[in-house]
């Protein structure tokens, strides 16, 4: 559009002499003009305010579109560390390993990977004994300690835990009403505002125990307030370097989903050393008859607690006499005639004598294949394989000292296979075996996958958590969190 501009007209009148003429501007005409500026100013204002609503309608809709793209990234995170855990669980159970530690740091799969706008990363947080900072990988829940089945003597053993949270932890999870001193009575709770009441059941989610009377937020989070696994530092800019000081309080040492299938490290069944006959027994490679007949007499009088307790198992000839009588019970022969030495009913058995009949060496071979369980899980066991020193201090028996030990030994000799290698590690005596026995794996099936997804051009993040558990032929998903960064 052209606009053409002309000098406005004049109007000439003579002069009072009448010689000259006085020539002056038209009024009308300039009016004219200062109203077409006018206008033109209020279009221009017009066009801009338009122009700059479509502008920032564009950039709603194009962070809109990142935000999906990144958060499908995120997904494409997440299902790649499935696909690569379950092709690492078959593997393990081919060859017959409890663990292998491949997907804990692996860079080459899971650090920025590149992915069509964009790109995603699968990464934790480093605990202490790996140098802290960013590693590439996913972790298990069994590194943890459960919450929901920890004794007052486990969380009384974790940093900043005093005896009254103690007991307001196990006040909440019991499954009935009745208070406690210190403990979760509901009066207290009813108090509160907003009111609430103890869930009298396990614990859903980590971060319930914020709820625990007694409990605060830096206790439970540290400087993880935000629980996205990164410090909640303002201008963090989400690298290693930012992590140096990183602390999540106990979230980073507990959790709720921990648990693992009583099978042996191939998948098959194991057997019960509480309840198996001798020839069962004897279709464990290296217990012979006279062990599977030893242990078979040893839990006439005593009950296997731990597959630890084996190493208790003598050839004594009491308990030959009393395997005999147990078999001859059974027939229906002999019953009138107790054997020498027999003990009453109500008296207390008699203390083993004799040579063992198992090794340590040879319960390394076979505690695999044993359990004392009947249950098909067991819930809230660690993994002696990935536990951090904190989490492994909090099981019966073991120091501080002694859980350096086990990552130590683990670190130079490589995983432990199955549990009751633990005897081989410096300062592990029979009767702290005894005690971490029941609380143990050398396993892990349940995994915490945390993905971000990238679009490179504007830095658009998404981040996912997921905890999934896995077996040979199941993949669930027990928790699932979004987060916009």
């Amino acid at each position: 559009m052209m606009l053409r501009f002309s000098w406005p007209a004049t109007a000439c009148v003579p002069g009072p002499s009448g010689e000259r003429i006085s020539c002056r501007p038209s009024r009308r005409r300039g009016s004219i003009l200062v109203g077409l500026l006018w206008c033109l100013a209020l279009l221009s204002v017009v066009v801009i305010g338009v122009l700059h609503t479509a502008r920032m309608d564009l950039l709603v809709v194009k962070n809109y579109g990142d935000r999906i793209q990144a958060h499908y990234l995120a997904v494409a995170g997440i299902e790649k560390a499935k696909a690569l855990l379950y092709q690492d669980i078959r593997e393990r159970s081919r060859s017959g390993r409890h663990h292998s530690g491949q997907l804990y740091d692996a860079p080459e799969h899971f650090r920025d990977v590149a992915f069509g706008r964009g790109q995603f990363r699968v990464f934790r947080h480093g605990r202490e004994e790996e140098g802290g900072g960013l590693q590439y990988g996913i972790s298990d829940e069994e590194s943890r300690l459960n919450v929901n089945v920890a004794s007052a003597e486990e969380l009384g053993k974790l940093y900043g835990m005093t005896p009254d949270v103690v007991k307001a932890v196990l006040e909440w999870r019991r499954a009935d009403n009745t208070s406690g001193s210190g403990g979760a009575d509901l009066e207290y709770y009813a108090r509160l505002q907003p009111p609430s009441q103890p869930r009298n059941g396990p614990l859903q989610t980590v971060r319930e125990i914020l709820m625990v009377r007694g409990v605060s937020r830096e206790l439970l989070l540290g400087s993880d307030a935000h629980r996205n696994r990164l410090s909640a530092i303002k201008g963090d800019d989400r690298e290693a370097s930012s992590l140096s000081n990183w602390d999540a309080g106990w979230a980073g040492l507990l959790t709720v989903d921990s648990s693992v299938k009583d099978t042996t490290a191939s998948g098959g069944d194991r057997v019960n050393i509480q309840s198996a006959d001798e020839h069962s027994l004897t279709g464990i490679r290296g217990i012979t008859s006279d062990i599977a007949r030893a242990i078979v007499a040893y839990r006439g009088q005593n009950q296997f607690k731990t597959v630890a307790d084996l190493l208790d198992v003598t050839a004594a000839q009491n308990q030959n006499q009393l395997g005999q009588r147990s078999r001859e019970g059974a027939t229906g022969q002999n019953q009138s005639a107790p054997p020498p030495n027999a003990q009453s009913p109500n008296s207390l058995p008699s203390a083993p004598t004799g040579p063992k009949v198992i090794s340590e060496e040879l319960l390394m071979e076979i505690a695999d294949d044993l359990t004392v369980q009947t249950e098909a899980g067991l819930a809230g066991v660690v993994n002696i394989n990935t536990a951090s020193i904190e989490v492994l201090a909090c099981l019966p028996g073991v120091s501080r000292d002694l859980s350096q030990a086990i990552i130590s030994y683990r670190t130079s000799s490589g995983f432990f296979p199955n549990t009751a290698c633990l005897l081989k590690v410096p300062g592990m005596t029979r009767d702290i075996f005894k005690q971490v026995a029941a609380r143990v794996s050398a396993r892990s099936e349940t995994f915490r996958i945390l993905s971000e997804g990238k679009v490179t051009r504007t830095g658009t993040r998404q981040r996912i958590q997921e905890i999934v558990r896995l077996g040979l032929n199941e993949f669930t998903t027990l928790s699932y969190r979004e987060d916009d960064l």
